[in-house]
């Protein structure tokens, strides 16, 4: 019978030993998520739902929604004087080329003189709008440097974001009719873009909701021809030239 009590006073000591390590461990993680600011009712927020939100980090562009065609933004900022301006690619009769330069990027050069030189766009009724990240991460003296007078200039880094621009140059092709992107890629120069512009032309550019589906698939060739262009040119995807802000800028 005493053989049978020490057994059982044993068992309890090392059952009590195994919960307190487990409240111990509980505390210790709990005390780690509130140093990474995570509180009981985010925990609780997370656990009410199957498929906890997706975010970023502040300043981190939103990935794009997989489903379905992208849908365009309109495009507001600053001009390289300091005015207002707003552009309107959604809902509008025409086609819009947004091409996302920068000042100190050493490839954007060519398109920036290019675009100065006057380049020939698809069809009679697109338009072409060049912008650079906003005057936190450009200098608005040297896009004015670059700019042309008959040259659509915006400054806008929130464009940047709504539309995710991974590199610079970066090029869009927006839908006026149907409000959606049904072309995009980098490039290495003008020749590689007209291609791109050619091919979505040839898909049938002027999509309308349902048709714009069907031209988005062929975005991987697409995709493809554009990668082959930039390693033709020798460009990685580190390439320094893709990432290369402008001396002067802040």
């Amino acid at each position: 019978m005493t053989a049978l009590v020490v057994a059982l006073g044993f068992v309890v000591a090392l059952l009590a030993v195994l919960v307190a390590g487990l409240l111990r461990s509980h505390a210790d993680i709990l005390r780690a998520l509130h140093e990474l600011g995570v509180t009981e009712d985010k925990l609780g927020a997370i656990e009410a739902t199957d498929s906890p939100a997706f975010s970023t980090q502040p300043g981190v562009p939103q990935p794009r929604p997989t489903e379905g065609e992208p849908t365009a933004h309109d495009i507001s900022g600053a001009t390289p004087t300091g005015g207002a301006a707003r552009v309107a690619v959604q809902g509008t009769p025409h086609n819009t080329l947004v091409a996302f330069l920068s000042s100190g990027c050493l490839t954007c050069r060519d398109f920036w003189e290019a675009f100065a030189a006057g380049v020939q766009l698809p069809g009679p009724d697109t338009r072409l709008v060049v912008v650079t990240q906003g005057a936190d991460h450009e200098s608005p003296g040297a896009v004015a440097s670059l700019s042309h007078p008959n040259l659509t200039v915006i400054m806008s880094s929130e464009a940047w974001n709504d539309y995710g621009v991974p590199v610079s140059p970066y090029f869009l092709l927006i839908d006026g009719p149907s409000g959606t992107v049904v072309g995009e890629g980098a490039a290495s120069s003008w020749s590689s873009v007209a291609d791109m512009l050619s091919r979505s032309a040839a898909d049938g550019t002027n999509a309308t909701p349902s048709s714009a589906s069907a031209n988005r698939a062929k975005g991987s060739v697409r995709e493809a021809d554009t990668d082959a262009a930039l390693e033709a040119a020798g460009i990685e995807p580190d390439d320094p030239r893709l990432y290369h802000q402008p001396e002067d800028s802040p």
